[in-house]
């Protein structure tokens, strides 16, 4: 564990410590002894405020506020605790080591896809990579329309890269790969493709300037670069009003 998940983990530990050591000084206080569930939601709202005053992600947030309340009810209902195990089995599955790289599931839309698809030249062999391709969407999507383009996916999480693996199957122009896009070269590419999250961008923004080719294109879903700004922004016409922040050019600073 690096030293930025650990203080990912410290930080949650943290809230969730001091939201029952609050909850469990202030229960005297009141007046009727508070119920189990009372005190559980109390600790997840005071554990959640900590989290957000800790500046933790978005989500880590919505955990912190969940999670005892969830437990209280879980137990309250006698569930047989092997559901318990295939519960947290089915999550590590799918978000896998979401804690230590700050990049939860992200699914690519149909917009998306077709914006994707009116960057990429008509007539040319082009190589597309997805870096944290879930559960291969976008990939599926775009090699359909473009047999003539090489179109890769990397993906950490176990459960969305089988799912991909099995809905990509049939495509020939896909290669799906297992394992940590950090480790992927770049410079391979014609067109990198990210949905990640605003925590990744100053590493990944690095990762670019190494690696990208200089003709290379650089499309990122919602969330910019921090140290430049992009040479193109296209502002999609789906629900989420989703952004597309593009950067290209030569030179290895595109």
């Amino acid at each position: 564990m690096g030293p930025g998940a650990g203080r990912v983990v410290a930080r949650a530990l943290i809230a969730q410590i001091a939201g029952w050591l609050l909850v469990w000084i202030a229960a005297p206080l009141v007046a009727s002894q508070p119920s189990m569930l009372a005190l559980a939601l109390a600790q997840g709202l005071t554990a959640a405020v900590l989290s957000a005053a800790l500046r933790a992600e978005p989500w880590w947030i919505a955990i912190h506020l969940l999670f005892s309340p969830a437990l209280v009810l879980a137990l309250s209902a006698s569930i047989a605790p092997a559901w318990f195990l295939a519960g947290f089995l089915l999550l590590l599955l799918i978000y896998w080591t979401t804690f230590r790289s700050r990049v939860p599931l992200y699914l690519s839309n149909a917009a998306t896809a077709r914006a994707l698809l009116g960057l990429i030249p008509l007539h040319q062999d082009t190589r597309v990579i997805d870096l944290g391709s879930g559960t291969g969407t976008l990939l599926r999507r775009c090699a359909r329309q473009r047999a003539n383009c090489h179109f890769a996916g990397v993906e950490n999480a176990p459960l969305p890269w089988l799912i991909a693996r099995l809905a990509c199957r049939a495509l020939l122009n896909v290669e799906l790969r297992r394992g940590d896009f950090w480790d992927e070269d770049l410079s391979r590419y014609d067109v990198v493709y990210a949905f990640l999250s605003p925590a990744a961008m100053a590493r990944l923004s690095l990762k670019l300037d190494r690696e990208l080719a200089p003709a290379a294109l650089f499309v990122s879903n919602s969330f910019p670069l921090p140290d430049r700004a992009p040479d193109e922004v296209l502002e999609l016409s789906d629900r989420r009003r989703t952004r597309l922040y593009c950067y290209r050019g030569p030179g290895r600073r595109f």
